[in-house]
């Protein structure tokens, strides 16, 4: 049996089997800033998420939030999106160069480079400063989620996560 996932408005809640109470996700970190960590990122933040971005350098997550201004801009100019929501969502990301940074998440969403050495090298850096609670996610396409999540310290708290891309859409 795994985990019942209940989205409330800007908290997700997640319950394990024999815990009696939810544990909400508030904090969503994603560690990859590149086309689908994004559009992750943007996503997360308009539904009210906070959101850490983590890439291997400040440069990326600065340009990446950058190309998320503007795609938000898009929006607005279309009618898609109103200026507050925009202004709201934007104040919701945060740059998170080192990955200590991330400590305080309750969802980790890898969207890192399809390669499986990476993703693992990745969730074996992170697991140590993590919360115990906190859910891994992995979005991959192609890698199997049983072995990632081998490589972790809590493979009853992994998932495959996949988007669609473009991810706003």
């Amino acid at each position: 049996a795994g985990a019942e996932v209940v989205c409330s408005g800007p908290v997700l809640l997640w319950y394990l089997p024999g815990v009696n109470m939810p544990n909400p996700i508030k904090i969503v970190a994603i560690i990859g800033s590149g086309q689908m960590g994004c559009g992750i990122a943007h996503t997360a933040a308009l539904a009210g998420f906070d959101v850490l971005l983590s890439d291997i350098s400040a440069e990326r997550i600065e340009k990446a939030i950058a190309t998320i201004s503007g795609n938000m801009a898009r929006s607005v100019s279309s009618g898609k999106l109103s200026e507050e929501a925009r202004t709201a969502a934007l104040k919701l990301i945060k740059a998170a160069p080192q990955l200590e940074d991330i400590a305080g998440a309750d969802l980790v969403i890898e969207a890192a480079t399809e390669d499986e050495a990476t993703k693992r090298k990745i969730f074996s850096a992170i697991c140590p400063i993590l919360n115990p609670q906190a859910i891994l996610a992995t979005n991959t396409s192609s890698i199997s989620i049983t072995r990632l999540a081998s490589s972790t310290d809590r493979p009853e708290r992994f998932i495959g996560i996949h988007f669609m891309n473009p991810v706003p859409i």
